[in-house]
């Protein structure tokens, strides 16, 4: 449960996130469900992997109600298959149908119990209900079947953190970038981590490099903001959140930081962890 309204820079960095997923195509590509499923002209129609790869199109070029029923038809044409039904997962979860996206995962895991997207989608599914006790089945499956998948451990690091196991999520981010050094998202993570474990320093010396260096992105600028918000140091988070918001945002987002500096630890872990995980990234494939 969201203690608290996602401040304006979760709203950003939603945003981009959004244009990063949108970004793997040249154009946007528009689907005609109804000819998919006639096929051209009304001839034979597509194959299964063509309409995978219709619809892989469709979502990476940000069509997501065109990839959404591109996937069930492909369902349909392959119902013992679970890829079609994890992918499908996905692309609800990036439509904010979180509800329905558990139940499209929980589809896939009925074809295979061990699809390793549909795993990690229904925890990740769980954690943005802020129910991270139901996250705890399907990521142990998913690290008992690859215990070196940076995006399992990133994704067992936020339960901890949601659960206020902080240094174990720590020793999670940790483990992961050892086996993806630098990775962006796992970096986000430790650091709010170490933020909330009020170890300010190493917060901020492992975030500010890439949240200032020329590749630095809003999602890590503002979330370096956050970490020295929290610190209680106005004069930083307030110069970093003009980089890349307004007036009334900044002063939006500085009311916020001062709002969670008053909170119980408890609930300042929850209600970071909860807006942030509206858009926990996977680590860079």
């Amino acid at each position: 449960m969201k203690l608290l309204p996602a401040p304006a820079y979760f709203v950003v960095m939603l945003g981009m996130a959004a244009t990063g997923l949108a970004g793997c195509a040249d154009f946007p590509v528009h689907l005609d469900p109804l000819n998919v499923q006639r096929g051209a002209g009304g001839g034979k129609e597509p194959s299964y992997d063509a309409l995978m790869h219709i619809a892989d199109v469709a979502r990476a070029s940000g069509d997501l109600p065109n990839a959404v029923s591109v996937y069930r038809h492909a369902a349909a044409v392959a119902p013992r298959r679970a890829e079609p039904f994890a992918k499908l997962g996905d692309t609800l979860l990036e439509m904010g149908s979180v509800n329905e996206a558990i139940r499209t995962y929980n589809s896939a895991l009925e074809r295979d119990g061990h699809n390793p997207d549909a795993l990690r989608g229904l925890a990740k599914a769980y954690l943005k209900t802020g129910r991270p006790e139901l996250a705890d089945k399907p990521l142990s499956t998913a690290y008992q079947d690859a215990p070196n998948d940076p995006k399992v451990l990133l994704l067992i690091g936020v339960a901890n953190d949601y659960n206020g196991q902080h240094r174990e999520a720590q020793k999670r981010y940790r483990q992961a970038l050892g086996l993806r050094p630098g990775d962006p998202a796992l970096t986000i993570d430790l650091a709010l981590s170490l933020a909330l474990t009020e170890n300010y320093p190493e917060a901020i010396a492992l975030l500010r490099p890439l949240a200032t260096g020329p590749g630095g992105t809003p999602a890590e600028r503002q979330t370096l903001a956050l970490i020295y918000g929290l610190q209680g140091d106005r004069r930083q988070a307030e110069q970093l959140a003009r980089a890349d918001l307004d007036a009334a945002s900044v002063q939006h987002n500085l009311a916020f930081y001062e709002t969670l500096r008053k909170m119980s630890p408890n609930a300042r872990s929850r209600a970071v962890i909860s807006a942030s995980t509206d858009l926990a990234a996977s680590p860079s494939t």
